[in-house]
């Protein structure tokens, strides 16, 4: 088993970071992330400020974790859009994986953002395209 730290030393400029807001949706998320059907995921731009978390940034590679705190896989962002709540697009949604389709994803994401006290119709989503180089 990897440790943090060591995932962390094999990428230079690496974060760490956990799919999710509770252990029931990482596992779920890393299992599709995992099995290759997810290659998209997204965030508000707020949930990473308040945070204090580095944001995507194409060409980097960052360590996912489980709800533990255990690497997982070393993930490269291959591409970063901005898009407000409102305009997200069904193309997006179905490689997150998780979705039905564009109307399930507004509801989760309204319910999650919702309970980050983050919500509005025009909140502005980090949506990032990955690739797994490696699992742990």
């Amino acid at each position: 088993m990897v440790t943090q730290a060591e995932a962390l030393a094999r990428y230079p400029g690496a974060v760490s970071f956990k799919f999710g807001d509770g252990p029931k949706l990482n596992g779920e998320i890393l299992d599709l992330v995992l099995s290759g059907k997810k290659t998209v995921t997204c965030d508000a731009v707020a949930n990473f400020e308040q945070r204090g978390e580095a944001k995507p940034q194409p060409g980097r590679v960052d360590i996912a974790l489980d709800w533990e705190g255990r690497p997982v896989a070393a993930v490269r962002t291959v591409a970063v859009e901005l898009i407000p709540f409102d305009q997200m697009r069904e193309d997006l949604v179905q490689h997150q994986a998780e979705f039905r389709d564009l109307a399930h994803w507004r509801a989760g994401y309204r319910a999650y953002l919702t309970r980050a006290q983050l919500f509005a119709p025009d909140v502005v989503m980090l949506v990032e395209r990955f690739e797994v180089v490696e699992r742990f």
